[in-house]
């Protein structure tokens, strides 16, 4: 063919050429795994053509397409004929073909599910945990002795639930029934209320054996003097020292400094007249007389003097 003849044949197929969006759109192919062939366009219609929505989102239209049966003979392949090595192999929205078959696809599985797996691991990362176990009342009644054998002060029954990880309904019941349980066997010891929690004590009745093994020899006892001043500020608090000063009728600076140290007494404050400080008994003074509040304190009225109006009349 000569030149004037091939440059007639490009004009005549630029002249009857049709634009895409004017050509009736096809039906559309049913979805297989296999991906369909599109028709291969002429060079003329391919130099012509304006960009497509491939070349709008980065792929690449080549000018002319594989045939079919290369297509189908060769997997991986997309339908523009895109090789191993085509970046519309990715899956990209540029690639042709089902969305999600790339060369990964296949060795990792289908691209759509990892979504789901992902949606599925966060939901049992955020589940709520499994509730523990509820345990007999054999094995309750175990751990809370174990427990309370260990522990170095008075232990409340909501920090045994937490720990024991059972309700705090179970726990105050089963506490009463240990402890009325070793009253009734006559142990050397007894669970006890003290300090709004629990803890197990020496009954009162072999309190000088405990005395005699524990001190043997060492004086560790308070002073007459410290003994009357916690006295008076467990039956007055929360009460000054001046007061204390005046209920007992000597300076107490001194005494109410060891009983601070030794933690049995606390400041809680000052007077509001006076702007003196104002103390008070500690937890640690209920932890050692075995008392769970300072209402359990004995009455003062059998240890005071039958003349204690004329002695109180003569200190006027």
């Amino acid at each position: 063919m000569s030149d004037e003849e091939r440059r007639d044949s490009l004009a005549d197929q630029a002249a009857a050429w049709v634009p895409p969006w004017d050509r009736p759109r096809p039906p559309a192919a049913e979805n297989t795994d296999v991906p369909r062939a599109e028709s291969t366009p002429s060079p003329v219609e391919s130099a012509m053509a304006p960009p497509s929505d491939q070349e709008d989102l980065g792929g690449e239209v080549p000018l002319q397409g594989p045939e079919p049966s290369k297509i189908s003979a060769e997997p991986g392949a997309n339908a523009s004929g895109a090789g191993a090595g085509d970046p519309q192999e990715s899956g990209t929205p540029g690639g042709s073909g089902t969305p999600g078959e790339s060369g990964t696809a296949g060795e990792s599985g289908d691209v759509g599910d990892v979504p789901r797996r992902q949606v599925a691991g966060r939901r049992r990362a955020t589940a709520a945990p499994e509730p523990a176990p509820e345990l007999s009342d054999a094995e309750l009644r175990g751990a809370l002795e174990a427990i309370l054998l260990v522990v170095d002060e008075p232990v409340s029954e909501l920090v045994l639930a937490q720990v024991l990880e059972q309700p705090a309904e179970r726990v105050g019941p089963m506490l009463d029934e240990i402890a009325a349980g070793y009253t009734a066997a006559g142990h050397g010891f007894e669970l006890r209320r003290a300090a709004g929690g629990w803890r197990l004590y020496t009954r009162p009745e072999y309190a000088t054996y405990v005395e005699r093994f524990v001190l043997d020899g060492q004086s560790v006892r308070l002073t007459q003097a410290a003994l009357e001043t916690l006295a008076v500020v467990a039956y007055k608090q929360p009460v000054t020292r001046s007061r204390i000063s005046a209920i007992r009728g000597v300076n107490c600076d001194g005494v109410i400094r060891t009983l601070v140290t030794r933690g049995l007494v606390e400041e809680c404050g000052t007077e509001q007249d006076s702007g003196a400080f104002l103390y008070r008994t500690t937890t640690l003074f209920l932890e050692k007389l075995g008392l769970n509040t300072v209402d359990e304190l004995p009455p003062l009225a059998p240890f005071l003097p039958d003349d204690v109006e004329e002695l109180a009349d003569a200190t006027r």
